[in-house]
């Protein structure tokens, strides 16, 4: 039993973390266009 609790806060902290990971190249995204040196040809 003391494993499967381990196993479950383990899954859950990889979640938020993918999901923070997730959110910041979102937001980068979001930013690397306007942000982008002008096509200047």
């Amino acid at each position: 039993m003391k494993k499967l609790v381990v196993l479950a806060l383990l899954a859950g902290v990889g979640y938020y973390v993918y999901k923070q990971y997730q959110a910041n190249q979102d937001d980068s995204d979001l930013w690397s266009e306007p942000t982008d040196a002008p096509d200047l040809r």
